[in-house]
């Protein structure tokens, strides 16, 4: 299941990071909108995490953790989701899908499910540890993994996809 890929790695100083990363960010703030639409969308789902994968993967670390987060913080500004002592928790865990998202497409070096599937493996585990010690509650720590299993699987699987499906450009 895998497939060679153009991944690139943008820099800070390149224009391109910042247009791709507010084009990711504004996924990020969509698609959380359509997904609170359900009872519970968010802490199911977990969208609010899904174009960040896409965006450090494929155009690297830069544009990854300039997604990574403006989609928390705007989402909170416009809309007060996540809620404000949810933020911390959240822009940790989408930071460290960012590092993990853009390790994991360098050392593949293609677009391979095992590396995505390792990426949010290594963001859920690094990130349920900082959840715990941030809120010093276990159950908080392990809600992801508890309820947000469809959002996890749709993380991994729909990212393959949508990557896939950029592999050209």
């Amino acid at each position: 299941m895998e497939t060679v890929a153009k991944l690139q790695s943008l820099s800070f100083t390149q224009g391109r990071t910042y247009a791709f990363a507010a084009l990711f960010a504004a996924g990020n703030i969509a698609l959380p909108q359509l997904v609170h639409l359900i009872p519970g969308g968010g802490l199911i789902w977990l969208p609010i995490y899904f174009f960040t994968l896409i965006a450090a993967y494929k155009y690297g670390l830069a544009v990854g953790l300039l997604t990574a987060l403006a989609s928390p913080l705007a989402n909170h500004l416009l809309f007060g989701m996540p809620a404000a002592g949810m933020l911390p928790a959240i822009l940790i865990k989408s930071v460290l899908l960012a590092l993990a998202a853009a390790y994991a497409a360098k050392k593949a070096g293609k677009i391979s499910f095992w590396a995505i599937l390792a990426a949010v493996a290594a963001y859920q585990l690094v990130g349920s540890l900082a959840e715990w010690g941030l809120t010093g509650s276990l159950a908080a720590a392990l809600q992801d993994l508890r309820i947000g299993l469809p959002g996890i699987a749709v993380q991994v699987l729909g990212g393959y996809a949508v990557l896939k499906a950029l592999q050209k450009i």
